[in-house]
Protein backbone atom coordinates (compact mmCIF):
# COMPACT_ATOMS: atom_id res chain seq x y z
CA UNK A 1 0.00 0.00 0.00
CA UNK A 2 1.66 3.31 -1.08
CA UNK A 3 2.11 5.93 1.60
CA UNK A 4 1.54 9.61 0.91
CA UNK A 5 4.77 11.50 1.43
CA UNK A 6 3.08 13.70 4.02
CA UNK A 7 1.71 10.78 6.06
CA UNK A 8 4.92 9.99 7.93
CA UNK A 9 3.07 9.60 11.25
CA UNK A 10 0.99 6.73 9.87
CA UNK A 11 4.10 5.05 8.49
CA UNK A 12 5.90 5.56 11.81
CA UNK A 13 2.95 3.99 13.65
CA UNK A 14 3.14 0.92 11.38
CA UNK A 15 6.93 0.63 11.39
CA UNK A 16 7.67 1.23 15.09
CA UNK A 17 5.98 -1.89 16.52
CA UNK A 18 7.52 -4.06 13.80
CA UNK A 19 11.02 -2.80 14.52
CA UNK A 20 10.49 -3.24 18.27
CA UNK A 21 9.28 -6.81 17.77
CA UNK A 22 12.21 -7.60 15.45
CA UNK A 23 14.63 -6.22 18.04
CA UNK A 24 12.97 -8.25 20.79
CA UNK A 25 13.15 -11.45 18.74
CA UNK A 26 16.82 -10.91 17.89
CA UNK A 27 17.60 -10.26 21.57
CA UNK A 28 15.94 -13.56 22.52
CA UNK A 29 18.38 -15.42 20.29
CA UNK A 30 21.27 -14.64 22.64
CA UNK A 31 19.86 -15.76 26.00
CA UNK A 32 21.50 -19.19 25.75
CA UNK A 33 24.88 -17.46 25.41
CA UNK A 34 24.59 -16.12 28.96
CA UNK A 35 24.56 -12.43 28.01
CA UNK A 36 21.83 -9.84 27.87
CA UNK A 37 21.02 -7.49 25.01
CA UNK A 38 22.38 -4.60 27.05
CA UNK A 39 25.65 -6.41 27.65
CA UNK A 40 25.97 -7.15 23.95
CA UNK A 41 25.36 -3.49 23.20
CA UNK A 42 28.23 -2.53 25.51
CA UNK A 43 30.52 -5.18 24.04
CA UNK A 44 29.84 -3.81 20.55
CA UNK A 45 30.52 -0.26 21.72
CA UNK A 46 33.84 -1.34 23.26
CA UNK A 47 34.75 -3.38 20.18
CA UNK A 48 34.39 -0.34 17.92
CA UNK A 49 36.12 2.02 20.36
CA UNK A 50 38.88 -0.04 21.98
CA UNK A 51 40.44 1.84 24.86
CA UNK A 52 37.25 3.78 25.62
CA UNK A 53 36.88 4.83 29.24
CA UNK A 54 33.93 4.16 31.51
CA UNK A 55 32.97 7.86 31.53
CA UNK A 56 33.01 8.06 27.72
CA UNK A 57 31.09 4.80 27.42
CA UNK A 58 28.49 6.08 29.89
CA UNK A 59 28.06 9.30 27.89
CA UNK A 60 27.78 7.36 24.63
CA UNK A 61 25.17 5.01 26.10
CA UNK A 62 23.40 7.90 27.88
CA UNK A 63 23.65 6.53 31.38
CA UNK A 64 25.28 7.50 34.65
CA UNK A 65 28.95 6.80 35.28
CA UNK A 66 28.22 4.79 38.49
CA UNK A 67 25.64 2.71 36.60
CA UNK A 68 28.07 2.08 33.76
CA UNK A 69 30.79 1.11 36.25
CA UNK A 70 28.50 -1.63 37.59
CA UNK A 71 27.81 -2.94 34.09
CA UNK A 72 31.50 -2.90 33.19
CA UNK A 73 32.38 -4.70 36.44
CA UNK A 74 29.96 -7.48 35.52
CA UNK A 75 31.51 -7.78 32.05
CA UNK A 76 34.98 -7.91 33.62
CA UNK A 77 33.85 -10.57 36.12
CA UNK A 78 32.47 -12.62 33.23
CA UNK A 79 35.85 -12.37 31.49
CA UNK A 80 34.45 -10.50 28.47
CA UNK A 81 36.13 -7.12 29.03
CA UNK A 82 39.37 -6.03 30.61
CA UNK A 83 40.35 -2.64 31.87
CA UNK A 84 43.89 -1.33 31.64
CA UNK A 85 44.76 1.55 33.97
CA UNK A 86 45.54 4.86 32.31
CA UNK A 87 49.06 5.91 33.10
CA UNK A 88 49.07 8.86 35.48
CA UNK A 89 45.40 8.48 36.51
CA UNK A 90 44.58 5.48 38.68
CA UNK A 91 40.86 6.27 38.55
CA UNK A 92 40.62 5.77 34.78
CA UNK A 93 40.84 2.59 32.73
CA UNK A 94 40.88 1.81 29.03
CA UNK A 95 38.39 -0.92 28.17
CA UNK A 96 39.02 -3.64 25.61
CA UNK A 97 37.36 -6.93 24.75
CA UNK A 98 38.98 -10.17 25.80
CA UNK A 99 39.24 -13.18 23.50
CA UNK A 100 36.01 -14.46 25.12
CA UNK A 101 34.33 -11.10 24.51
CA UNK A 102 35.13 -11.32 20.80
CA UNK A 103 33.92 -14.94 20.75
CA UNK A 104 30.60 -13.97 22.33
CA UNK A 105 30.07 -11.23 19.75
CA UNK A 106 30.79 -13.65 16.89
CA UNK A 107 28.28 -16.11 18.37
CA UNK A 108 25.66 -13.38 18.78
CA UNK A 109 26.08 -12.25 15.18
CA UNK A 110 25.93 -15.83 13.91
CA UNK A 111 22.77 -16.72 15.85
CA UNK A 112 20.96 -13.54 14.92
CA UNK A 113 21.87 -13.89 11.25
CA UNK A 114 20.74 -17.52 11.21
CA UNK A 115 17.44 -16.62 12.87
CA UNK A 116 16.74 -13.85 10.39
CA UNK A 117 17.89 -15.82 7.32
CA UNK A 118 15.57 -18.69 8.27
CA UNK A 119 12.57 -16.35 8.33
CA UNK A 120 13.58 -14.60 5.11
CA UNK A 121 13.60 -17.97 3.32
CA UNK A 122 9.84 -18.12 3.97
CA UNK A 123 9.18 -15.03 1.85
CA UNK A 124 8.58 -14.95 -1.88
CA UNK A 125 10.86 -13.18 -4.37
CA UNK A 126 8.76 -10.00 -4.51
CA UNK A 127 8.73 -9.68 -0.73
CA UNK A 128 12.48 -10.22 -0.58
CA UNK A 129 13.02 -7.53 -3.22
CA UNK A 130 10.85 -5.10 -1.22
CA UNK A 131 12.89 -5.75 1.91
CA UNK A 132 16.13 -5.41 -0.03
CA UNK A 133 14.94 -2.04 -1.35
CA UNK A 134 14.04 -0.91 2.19
CA UNK A 135 17.51 -1.58 3.65
CA UNK A 136 19.13 1.59 2.29
CA UNK A 137 16.37 4.00 3.42
CA UNK A 138 16.28 2.37 6.86
CA UNK A 139 20.06 2.68 7.10
CA UNK A 140 19.85 6.37 6.22
CA UNK A 141 17.04 6.86 8.74
CA UNK A 142 19.14 5.35 11.52
CA UNK A 143 22.36 7.14 10.54
CA UNK A 144 20.57 10.48 10.40
CA UNK A 145 18.91 9.78 13.74
CA UNK A 146 22.26 9.15 15.42
CA UNK A 147 23.48 12.68 14.72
Amino acid sequence: MPVATTDTTALANRLRPLLLKLNRELRREIHSLGVTGGQVSLLVAIKYAPGIGVRELAAQERMSVPGMSKFVSRLEAAGLVEGEPVEGDKRRVRLTLTVDGHRVLRSVRSRRTAWLAKRLRGLDEEQLEALHAAVEPLTLLLENGAA
